[in-house]
């Protein structure tokens, strides 16, 4: 794993993506120790991790129930729990992973005012908010929300039409892609995935670029939000794929060609 890390480095990818409940509340340990195995790495990474989401699992056994906790107890135990298990002695950024339908808003800018003060979080964040529970809770956070962490890919286009990204580009606020390759339905042979694959490489080709992956990421990156894709590989060829995407650039008609190949219909 700290080869995976420096060879990411060497590509120009520093950010890393955890979350509290990732393989079942034991991935943040294993990055770690990882970490532990070479400290000065830590100065030249950024570290986003999530909490608020609960599940029974073997780590934790007093979890008994999926459910998700946004109050203060838990946001303080958890942002802890993750600097401990990552060893990273603070956290770049902290996301609430999910809110819950009767999160308390006053108690979550409680826990982020402490955590900020106390130097443990640097920055803080959401994820899968819409934009007005992003308006909501960012009323009564007094750090700014640097970013909403959302599902968006070819085949995931509902924040292009939903608000979503209007109101982070109305906010100068750059959104999170997770799942930017619609967990590998990319790849799938539905009539919908191969559209969408048949016309990213008919623009491909004109740019002198074959690999799916990477053109569905230069197009997650062309659009004007300034997306920033979240990959989920563990495999550094894949990673590469990713970073060649900042090579690409697609035209505002190449894009439209992609989005209408992906929702099946001429726009309007």
């Amino acid at each position: 794993m700290l080869t995976f890390v420096k060879q990411g480095l060497e590509l120009g990818v520093d950010t890393l993506d955890h979350a509290a409940c990732y393989g079942a509340f034991t991935s943040e340990a294993e990055f770690g120790r990882a970490l532990a195995l070479d400290k000065s790495l830590r100065a030249q990474l950024t570290l986003v991790t999530k909490c608020g989401i609960l599940y029974p699992n073997e780590e934790l056994p007093d979890i008994k129930s999926h459910h998700y906790d946004n109050s203060y107890r838990h946001i303080m135990w958890s942002a802890q729990r993750s600097i401990e298990k990552l060893q990273c002695d603070y956290l770049d950024v902290l996301l609430i992973h999910r809110l819950s339908p009767c999160a308390d808003p006053e108690q979550i800018a409680r826990a982020f005012d402490e955590l900020y003060q106390t130097g443990k979080v640097r920055y803080f964040g959401v994820s899968n908010y819409t934009p007005a529970k992003f308006a909501m809770l960012q009323s009564y956070v007094n750090q700014p929300l640097i970013t909403n962490q959302i599902e968006i890919s070819p085949l995931h286009r509902q924040a292009f039409d939903d608000g979503t990204l209007d109101f982070l580009l109305e906010k100068r606020i750059q959104p999170m892609a997770w799942s930017p390759l619609a967990g590998g339905r990319l790849f799938n042979q539905d009539e919908n995935s191969r559209a969408v694959q048949k016309t990213l490489l008919e623009i491909g080709e004109t740019k002198g670029e074959t690999r799916l992956d990477t053109l569905a990421y230069a197009w997650l990156l062309a659009h004007p939000a300034k997306i920033m894709p979240v990959m989920g590989s563990g495999k550094i060829e894949r990673v590469k794929s990713a970073a060649d995407a900042l090579r690409i650039s697609f035209t505002e008609e190449e894009w439209i060609k992609v989005y209408v190949a992906a929702q099946g219909r001429d726009i309007p």
